[in-house]
């Protein structure tokens, strides 16, 4: 549920979400995983359509360096790269504990669940 209302905020135009090309791959690969979405209320033409709308509210941000080792998951790094590069406040993620004790710190970057987000946005 929070994860959707995150969403609607950037769809709104509350929060802008950064997209890279790493990024925009897994999240090709993740919704062609029709296993993933057996019971989904979405058709497979509904969620591209739903990516396509998230995609036009996304910046666009190369990532040109890549800050290594960082994260003991290393499936995980090209996230912190990207909100590096597109100077993020935040990574907002259900995968907290991957982002923690990370070997190299960004002060200004923080990492939240989304309803830690939902509740300050209400704030």
């Amino acid at each position: 549920q929070s994860a959707a209302a995150v969403i609607a905020a950037c769809l709104r135009g509350q929060l802008q979400p950064l997209m890279g090309a790493a990024l925009f791959a897994e999240m090709e690969d993740v919704l062609g995983r029709s296993a993933l979405f057996a019971n989904c209320r979405l058709t497979e033409a509904e969620r591209d359509e739903l990516l396509d709308v998230y995609m036009a509210h996304c910046r666009w941000t190369q990532v040109f360096f890549g800050w290594r080792p960082n994260l003991r998951d290393e499936g995980d790094n090209h996230i912190v790269e990207l909100a590096v590069a597109g100077a993020a406040a935040a990574i907002i993620t259900q995968n907290i504990k991957d982002f923690r004790q990370p070997e190299l710190t960004f002060p200004s970057l923080r990492v939240l669940a989304p309803a830690e987000l939902l509740k300050e946005l209400a704030g």
